[in-house]
């Protein structure tokens, strides 16, 4: 082997060694074997991207589909996805020549004197007229590999702003399931506060008989409407809370709450869907967020390499294909060629090279871990979405038991002191009871549902990563 030989291919190894893009460094956690909370269904399944419709509300479903196509945090996002696909066509832009076309026309004409050298006009020749074209091309040769992860950078961080879309998209569907399963809750809450409210005034009623006819006594009265009175203010308070949760719906949906229907729904009537939660592995391909954390993390990794590429020769070639004359009718009379080529490398800059890659280096760390705690994160939102559901499911088992008890206690109550046969302390006693019971049942439904909803969200709500194509 020559030594010319030797020479160009030893060459060729370093600028392939150098031209390659880092890897994105590995999170080093270990997903569980299986989640600790799991409820076993076998009718569970993994969620669809319409995961929402298995609640089976009609009006749930036309509120999401209202907040998809009005809403103005995911129109935002959607904005910042073209924006970073803009960036990602600028910054691939480099890898080819860029050819440039000029066309110069001008006219000099001496109004007084001699002239001097710096003019082509003359006392012979007062007047000069010249025209000119060109037709430039430049092209900066990527040995180290700095313009191709400046383009891999780019795309990186496109793929991060599309699942920063749909973790918005997501983030959007669940709170409006959420602040339209409250809004439910409350009309529910609102309607056993109005029986409750009808419950002590006809115990009110027979009350204030008894104490006309003397078998009650003015205590008796006062504590009774002392009763009526309490769940009268629970009204205008779940009233207020009623009122907020549209608002927030309808901010949700990006109008006013004024063109926000009155819901058609009851709490009661929507389906507990069984969900499946997979193996906790896959979770890291079914969260966006989790997603976006590792575009970023290789979009780091690329910058690094944009960062030493900075510090290494830069070679440019250049050409120029012109022609000029004095007149426009004889332009490609006189055509000619220029090549140039330039070789610039850094010499001294005070550590700003260095600097600016030691930053990135640093960047890349910071970016690894918000990627571990993104994982960690969505493993503890899976993990608490099914530990509220399991200990939501336990306590719903009894609380139905304690309402249907509380009433029983309630009418026995209300009957045996019309007879006579029972104090009002007791029919006091198991109003409130069945009140704070059927009050309590209607959150626990809630509870169930809004788990649901958390558990739909945590894992992903049945988004995907598809697989990768380069826009340019």
């Amino acid at each position: 082997m020559t030594l010319p030989s030797r020479i160009s291919l030893s060459t060729l190894c370093i600028c392939l060694a150098a031209c390659s893009t880092p890897p994105t460094p590995a999170s080093g956690i270990a997903a569980p074997a299986a989640w600790q909370g799991e409820v076993a269904s076998p009718s569970a399944q993994l969620p669809t991207t319409q995961w929402w419709q298995a609640f089976a509300s009609r009006e749930l479903d036309r509120l999401v589909q209202h907040a998809l196509h009005n809403a103005h945090d995911l129109a935002a996002a959607t904005a910042r996805v073209r924006q970073a696909q803009a960036r990602a066509v600028i910054a691939g832009a480099p890898l080819l020549p860029e050819l440039k076309l000029g066309l110069d026309g001008s006219r000099q004409r001496l109004l007084h004197g001699d002239g001097y050298d710096q003019l082509d006009v003359s006392r012979s020749e007062p007047t000069s007229t010249s025209f000119d074209m060109q037709l430039s091309a430049s092209y900066e040769i990527d040995f180290w590999g700095g313009l191709r992860a400046t383009r891999e950078n780019a795309l990186r961080n496109l793929d991060a702003s599309r699942f920063d879309r749909q973790t918005v998209e997501l983030t959007l569907v669940s709170a409006v399931a959420d602040s339209y399963l409250q809004g439910l809750a409350l009309q529910e809450q609102l309607r056993i506060a109005r029986l409750n409210l009808r419950n002590a005034q006809d115990v009110l009623g027979l009350v204030e008989a008894r104490q006309r006819s003397g078998s009650a006594t003015r205590l008796e009265l006062a504590q009774q409407r002392s009763l009526v009175a309490a769940q009268q203010r629970q009204l205008p308070l779940l009233e207020q809370k009623w009122q907020d949760s549209r608002v927030t719906l309808a901010t949700l949906l990006g109008d006013p709450v004024q063109s926000l229907p009155a819901s058609q729904d009851a709490i009661n009537t929507l389906q507990w869907p069984a969900i499946g939660s997979g193996v906790p592995s896959e979770l890291l391909t079914r969260r966006p967020d989790i997603a976006a954390a590792e575009a970023r993390l290789a979009a780091a990794s690329a910058n690094v390499q944009v960062a030493r590429a900075a510090m290494l020769p830069k070679l440019t070639l250049g050409a120029n294909l012109g022609a000029g004359a004095n007149t426009f009718a004889h332009l490609f009379d006189s055509s000619y060629y220029t090549l140039t080529s330039g070789l610039v490398a850094p010499i001294f800059n005070n550590g700003r090279l260095r600097a600016a890659r030691e930053l990135a280096e640093a960047e890349q760390m910071e970016l690894l871990e918000t990627y571990r705690s993104s994982i960690l994160a969505g493993f503890a939102d899976v993990e608490k979405a099914l530990n509220a559901i399991r200990g939501v499911d336990h306590q719903r088992q009894w609380q139905d038991e304690e309402v249907e008890q509380a009433r029983l206690a309630f009418d026995l109550a209300q009957q045996r002191y019309g007879a006579g046969a029972e104090t009002l302390l007791s029919v006091l006693e198991t109003q409130r009871t069945l009140y704070a019971a059927q009050d309590q049942q209607a959150q626990l439904r809630l509870a169930r549902l809004q788990g649901s909803v958390a558990l739909y969200k945590a894992l992903g709500g049945g988004w995907q990563v598809d697989p990768l194509h380069d826009p340019l």
